[in-house]
């Protein structure tokens, strides 16, 4: 008691007394618990919310966790209305008028369409960013910061495809620049040159190669091919040599017909006048066809000799002569000593193929292409050309019988039947006029059909290895003039020069 009289807060308030309860053990209802002079009835207590309190011990409450399920933790959840979302973490945000230096990345307006800001979410990974183009360079739209989607998307199309195929040297042998717009400054590239005898389909196989296939017109291929007209005449279809590249980046080269009768015909009966340096027109013509011939073997990976028979001893005469008279590899220049090309001297040499063209049934007789194969690998015993070694015609499952060593030293040769030997009207139907059965089945072949070899032939070349054709490594651009200084050497050779003044 204070000295006023009253009681002192906190001593033996309501407070105090439920400390005091809390302190003792509980006991059965209506027990006494202050002494038998408080006894008193018990009267159970009435609960805030108007209910009363059950009799009996007082049991301690299992907690109950309110959490959801393992399996919807993930999901995202709902927003709740009326409740202002949590900022989300933009994990790449496309460059808009907010975005620029001077203004806060609050400020900036959100993103729409492919832009959208991906949302980090607990527990999973960021999902793939998306990278947008940006427009520079390109005037006012540049410096409004707005991406053009056309512009864009123009820098990822695939280069322009060509229709049809360019002149690189004319019939007058002079050098072109027109292909110089379809070339990229990038390294991987591969080139083909074609070589051939007149009317041997040297242009017809290119353009299957390259773009065309076996059942499209022949007037509408990439490389003219030799008109009914043109064969009725004894003519050439081809001229100089002219350039095509496949949007996969194969550069095709198709030249005039080597040592041609119609081109000699031509300047005999037309009078042309030879360069002073020929007395003869059989000699202009034969220093024509090896010049094309050097040039090739200098600047194509690949180069293949197309013969419509089995074979002429000439050809491999002119193939070795050609060999001789080839521009040497250039040296590596001083600022180039770190490429990472051949050695100093080496000279280099690229893979040739022999294609046997119209070929006849016999000829794929596997005893006949053992003797094929051993008749090449003896004429070509002292070239320097890649002759072997890099294509198969037992490795594309055409002679699924034989195996590898059956053909002991194995050229590069590939034979390709008559184009028209692949439709059903040049057939000869088995057993036709005898019993209807027989007479819808489709003669023997006694070879696969024209379309699968092309197709063997197409992806053995396109794989072969691509060596470096200098000491330094060349572009596409940088390959067109180095093949331009080549053309201009191969023109002024004191070797073809002093061949030349052999021959008259």
């Amino acid at each position: 008691m204070s000295e006023s009289g009253h009681s002192q807060p906190g001593m033996y308030g309501p407070g105090r007394r439920r400390r005091r309860r809390r302190d003792r053990d509980p006991g059965p209802p209506g027990q006494n618990l202050s002494g038998p002079s408080r006894d008193r009835d018990y009267v159970p207590r009435e609960r805030r919310d108007g209910s009363e309190e059950p009799p009996g011990p007082v049991l301690p409450k299992t907690p109950i966790i309110l959490a959801k399920p393992p399996a919807e933790r993930s999901k995202p959840s709902a927003p709740v209305s009326g409740t202002p979302m949590e900022k989300p973490i933009m994990l790449i945000k496309p460059r808009e008028e907010g975005g620029k230096s001077g203004t806060t990345p609050d400020a900036a307006p959100p993103a729409s369409g492919a832009g959208v800001a991906k949302l980090e979410r607990e527990g999973q990974r960021p999902t793939q960013p998306v990278y947008q183009i940006q427009n520079r360079g390109m005037g006012s739209a540049a410096s409004s910061g707005a991406v053009d989607p056309v512009i864009g998307q123009t820098k990822l199309l695939p280069p322009e495809k060509m229709k049809h195929s360019i002149k690189l040297v004319d019939d007058q042998m002079n050098w072109c620049d027109s292909a110089m717009e379809y070339l990229r400054d990038q390294t991987d590239m591969l080139v083909v040159g074609m070589l051939g005898l007149q009317g041997t389909g040297k242009s017809t196989i290119m353009s299957l190669l390259s773009a065309n296939t076996p059942e499209e017109d022949q007037r509408m291929y990439v490389f003219r091919a030799q008109s009914q007209e043109m064969k009725e005449r004894g003519g050439n279809q081809s001229s100089g040599i002219d350039f095509y590249i496949t949007q996969e980046r194969v550069i095709f080269l198709d030249t005039q017909p080597i040592l041609s009768p119609s081109i000699l015909d031509h300047l005999i009966n037309n009078d042309r006048k030879l360069p002073p340096e020929y007395n003869l027109p059989h000699t202009y013509v034969e220093m024509q066809s090896l010049q094309i011939a050097a040039f090739l073997f200098t600047v194509c990976h690949v180069v293949i000799v197309v013969q419509d028979w089995f074979t002429d001893i000439n050809l491999y005469r002119f193939l070795q002569t050609a060999e001789m008279v080839k521009p040497s590899t250039p040296s590596a220049s001083h600022d180039s000593a770190g490429s990472s090309g051949p050695e100093d001297g080496s000279e280099y040499y690229p893979h040739i193929i022999f294609l046997q063209n119209k070929a006849r049934r016999e000829e794929f007789c596997p005893r006949h292409l053992k003797d094929m194969h051993l008749i090449v690998d003896r004429l070509m015993a002292h070239s320097h050309l890649k002759y072997k070694g890099t294509l198969s015609m037992l490795d594309s499952n055409i002679f699924p019988g034989l195996e590898r060593d059956y053909l002991g030293t194995e050229v590069n040769l590939f034979l390709l039947p008559l184009l028209e030997g692949d439709g059903d009207e040049a057939l000869v139907r088995a057993g036709s006029g005898t019993t209807p059965l027989f007479s819808l089945l489709p003669g023997y072949r006694g070879h696969p059909s024209f379309s699968s070899l092309v197709a063997q032939l197409r992806s053995q070349v396109f794989a072969m290895s691509r060596a470096q054709l200098s000491h330094t490594i060349l572009t596409e651009k940088n390959w067109f003039h180095y093949a331009a200084r080549i053309w201009d050497s191969v023109k002024k050779s004191s070797a073809l020069s002093e061949y030349s003044r052999l021959l008259s």
